[in-house]
């Protein structure tokens, strides 16, 4: 099983740590992939601050996260799993998982980055700030450019397991899983129900994928298979509804009542 997050918006900066070693992390065959964004990146942000803050749709009052990107390929690093920071992350929570649970988050979750196409828990990154739907002058569209390099890693990393896909709408632009993997491809969706009536409430649909991201961890049952997942996913207390499969793979939708 492969468990693709989004990543988070907000990061936590390390404070001592080595540099950055694109060829220490994970999916090497991304290496080349990866000093492209960094260049394009980095040389944006070594220009005007006011012109890089537009292109990367960064508020002038946080010109900050700028020079951040700037001084990106010297910074401090620390494990991914310590630098996001988001809602997701908050409630799966890595610190403290069991010594079984982060064992197996080492090989069944990956995150789907801007910068670096794909990285694992344990990987060493700086904190940055780019978006997935940026453009970066000398590059073009960071989804596009990942769109076309992120297949091999990404097949590679799953294996012949199932791909539990968690991403947002923009992360899920960079790569779209083939038609012959939809037979092992579930996505899943948390609907709020109040009243009969259901809706997506951001912030909660990220915690609870957070949530369930670590009580599948902890279980440490490998589903093969959507149906599989959801029987899961029904056992550790969570309402789940299966949706046809499709082309795309099989959706989820985890429905719940209270916030």
């Amino acid at each position: 099983m492969l468990i693709l997050l989004p990543p988070s918006e907000g990061k936590t900066a390390a404070r001592r740590g080595k540099p950055l070693d694109l060829s220490a992390l994970g999916s090497p065959v991304l290496t080349s992939a990866r000093e492209r964004v960094l260049d394009a990146l980095v040389t944006l942000c070594e220009g005007e601050p006011d012109v890089a803050a537009a292109t990367l749709g960064v508020p002038r009052t946080q010109l900050d996260l700028v020079a951040l990107n700037a001084t990106v390929r010297d910074a401090p690093t620390a494990r991914a799993d310590q630098v996001y920071s988001g809602v997701v992350y908050e409630a799966l929570d890595f610190a403290t998982l069991s010594s079984a649970a982060k064992r197996r988050a080492t090989s069944r979750v990956a995150v789907t980055s801007s910068l670096f196409g794909l990285v694992r828990p344990g990987d060493r990154i700086p904190a940055y700030r780019l978006s997935g739907d940026a453009t970066l002058p000398g590059l073009g569209g960071v989804a596009a450019h990942w769109r076309d390099a992120l297949g091999p890693a990404l097949t590679e990393a799953l294996g012949k397991g199932l791909l539990v896909d968690l991403r947002s709408q923009m992360y899920a632009a960079f790569w779209r899983p083939p038609a012959d993997l939809a037979k092992r491809v579930a996505t899943v969706r948390v609907l709020h129900e109040v009243d009969g009536s259901r809706k997506v409430v951001s912030h909660f649909n990220k915690a609870t994928k957070g949530r369930i991201v670590r009580e599948l961890l902890e279980d440490g049952r490998d589903p093969r298979t959507p149906a599989a997942l959801a029987d899961v996913v029904r056992d550790l207390g969570w309402t789940v509804e299966v949706g046809a499969p499709s082309p795309q793979g099989t959706q989820l939708d985890v429905v719940v009542s209270a916030l």
